[in-house]
């Protein structure tokens, strides 16, 4: 029998521009959490995750939040990054052209960028998992939708903490098998087990007080 490890899929670091948390600190954390992978998934930046994971290379998979004119992408095991803002048929042509494996992230709360439910059937075909619980959505039927549509159309399902400081990091995780790459990844998921627990509204505060920091920080540099 394969070893079982806890996954952390859905991870923001300083490299993120509404999170404040270095690289160190997400993998000690990590560590005194018991998880054996962390996906680092800034918000349209790799730059963190390769950092992160030559701190830690058993730990650490290379992952990228990416914003598209639709909604937003979960992608892991990426070469490169994607750019911010380019269309949804661009992003998963250049990710699968990468082999990377491809989810949603949030893929129905409204309160973020979001997916219809028109444009989630025509990207069925790219996707290898869809985040059917998130746990910085304020929205219950948010993630409810997102797990119906799994079922639907059986896909398999991933769950994530949208950490953007370390007491967020394994509110939600995967139990799963063992896997090095997007191939072992795809294999794994479907033998995983989910521990979910949502985070408290306020916490999208502490992402609004980086983002306002780091703001400030960058009008003093040009004056």
């Amino acid at each position: 029998m394969p070893e079982m490890i806890k996954a952390e899929f859905h991870c923001h670091s300083i490299h993120s521009p509404d999170s404040l948390t270095p690289l160190e600190e997400l993998i000690r954390e990590a560590h005194k959490k018991g998880i054996g992978r962390l996906a680092v998934t800034d918000h349209s930046q790799v730059g963190g995750a390769f950092a992160a994971q030559k701190l830690a290379p058993e730990l650490i998979v290379i992952g990228e939040e990416v914003k598209t004119t639709s909604g937003e992408i979960l992608a892991y095991y990426l070469k490169e990054r994607l750019p911010k803002g380019i269309s949804a048929e661009e992003a998963f042509e250049r990710l699968k052209d990468q082999g990377a494996f491809i989810s949603l992230a949030h893929p129905f709360d409204s309160q973020r960028e979001h997916w219809s439910e028109e444009e989630f059937e025509r990207f069925l075909p790219y996707l290898d998992g869809i985040e059917v619980f998130n746990s910085r959505c304020i929205d219950r039927n948010a993630n409810s939708r997102a797990l119906a549509c799994a079922l639907k159309y059986g896909i398999p399902q991933m769950v994530g903490s949208d950490a953007h400081v370390t007491r967020e990091m394994g509110r939600s995780t995967l139990t799963l098998p063992e896997f090095h790459d997007a191939d072992s990844l795809r294999a794994a998921v479907k033998n995983a087990r989910q521990e979910t627990k949502l985070s408290s509204p306020f916490i999208h505060f502490t992402s609004r007080y980086a983002h306002i920091r780091k703001d400030l920080q960058k009008a003093r540099q040009k004056d």
